[in-house]
């Protein structure tokens, strides 16, 4: 059981760029590598909890929101609170619509830029990786996401518009980084929704390794495009369990280990520094 936990945030303002089939998956994929893994949507439109096989989120009680509010209240968390535990592994925290109000009252709490964080001190230390889906803007939500994130994995789909809009969030990320989470790194930029067969997917992955590669690292593995894993949230799986032998759970694969390679470096690394 890790005594430090690396807290992973999945942002994009852009939607559609894969964010939550990769939260979801790398999250199974993490856990199928023997890690204790706990995955949170902090979207309104709670495309994880759905994908997660609740199709009726609004339902579920209580949800991220709620533990929020009671963090907002001063009031304390009772032990795995909201926490679901997942046949396939993992543990999740659920979302609902309740998640946009609650943003509209976040402007006016106090340390309103770190309720999510302290919802997640309070056990986040029983689990390896802690992965947050993100909702597809740069509001109060995603900032209280980076502020409590160690990493940031950015998924992009290998198309121009998508590509540009990188800057915004790159600069996004720096301010957090400079005014509330000195800590905060981008753990990768992964490719989504990849047609090899497309000269057009080649040249805007090549683009984007070209741009960022010399500062920032663009994941080896890219994740192609496929029916299998577009049907994976109305069966409520994910893709390991829905396609196990095709090219996208063989890519998820992949990503969790370049992931936990990451990790094992920067551990070696820090190991080093204090000799």
């Amino acid at each position: 059981m890790a005594t430090k936990p690396t807290v992973i945030a999945v942002v994009n303002q852009k939607g559609g760029t894969g964010k939550t089939t990769t939260c979801e998956n790398l999250g199974v994929g993490l856990a199928k590598a023997g890690k204790k893994v706990l995955l949170v949507d902090t979207d309104p439109q709670a495309s994880l909890t759905i994908s997660l096989g609740y199709p009726r989120p609004d339902d579920i009680k209580p949800s991220i929101s709620d533990l929020m509010e009671k963090v907002m209240q001063e009031e304390k968390l009772k032990y795995h609170e909201g926490i679901i535990h997942h046949d396939e592994g993992i543990d999740f925290i659920p979302a609902n619509i309740e998640l946009s109000g609650l943003e509209v009252s976040l402007v006016n709490a106090m340390s309103r830029e770190t309720i999510l964080k302290q919802v997640l001190d309070s056990f986040k230390k029983e689990y390896d990786y802690v992965l947050l889906d993100c909702m597809p803007s740069l509001g109060m939500l995603t900032i209280n996401a980076l502020a409590s994130a160690d990493n940031v994995l950015i998924p992009v789909q290998a198309q121009y518009l998508s590509a540009k809009g990188l800057e915004q969030l790159l600069q996004t990320i720096n301010k957090v980084r400079r005014q509330i989470n000195p800590k905060l790194k981008i753990e990768g930029i992964l490719l989504t929704m990849v047609d090899p067969r497309t000269n057009y997917a080649k040249d805007i992955s090549n683009l984007i390794r070209e741009a960022y590669g010399s500062k920032l690292k663009v994941y080896k593995t890219d994740i192609p495009r496929s029916v299998r894993a577009e049907e994976m949230s109305a069966v409520g799986k994910s893709i390991f369990s829905h396609d196990p032998n095709g090219k996208v759970a063989n890519a998820y694969r992949i990503l969790a280990k370049e992931v936990l390679e990451n990790a094992e470096k920067k551990h070696k690394r820090q190991l080093e520094q204090l000799r």
